[in-house]
């Protein structure tokens, strides 16, 4: 089964690289997968792995739903979908061209604090996973990412116990 989302993830993240590594950048996504897996984080395999579908590929919810079914209930499937949306960027630049890069942070880190503890415990994977690229190739601009996610941290504090305090760790300026 995961071999089959994978599949899918590389799919529809084909061509895309990591910024500083120029790695595939589905390796990004199955990494976070991975480490929401490894900390049991409810179906955080799957929601970590297509964590990024909505905001940097075409693929639709229907497409994902598909791929999902008839693997998965539809109860799950649902929680699946309503994971990655929630962890879908909204405030954009090309939805908010009003907002400055500091603003449209401060908004989403609001809106992060009011989504599910699985959901959150999934987005601290992301950002552990983001932050140690960032900080070793471009410390210039770790210093407002990480003071973004410490401030994205202080809201978003429901998730798992673990995962947080080490994505903690990993903002200290």
């Amino acid at each position: 089964m995961k071999e089959e989302l994978i599949k899918f993830a590389t799919k529809w993240h084909k061509g895309q690289k990591r910024k500083y590594t120029f790695e595939p950048y589905v390796i990004h996504c199955i990494e976070v997968a991975e480490m929401a897996e490894a900390h049991n984080i409810p179906f955080g395999y799957e929601i970590g792995l297509f964590h990024d579908l909505l905001e940097d590929t075409l693929c639709s919810i229907e497409s994902i739903r598909i791929i999902l079914f008839p693997k998965y209930s539809d109860n799950e499937i649902d929680f699946i979908i309503n994971g990655i949306v929630s962890l879908t960027d909204i405030y954009v630049p090309v939805n908010f061209p009003h907002l400055n890069r500091e603003k449209r942070k401060a908004l989403e880190a609001e809106r992060l604090a009011d989504i599910l503890p699985a959901y959150q415990s999934v987005k601290y994977c992301d950002l552990i996973n983001n932050t140690s690229s960032i900080v070793n190739h471009d410390p210039r601009f770790a210093m407002y990412y990480l003071a973004e996610k410490k401030y994205m941290l202080s809201l978003m504090n429901k998730g798992n116990t673990k995962l947080y305090n080490e994505a903690l760790k990993n903002v200290v300026l």
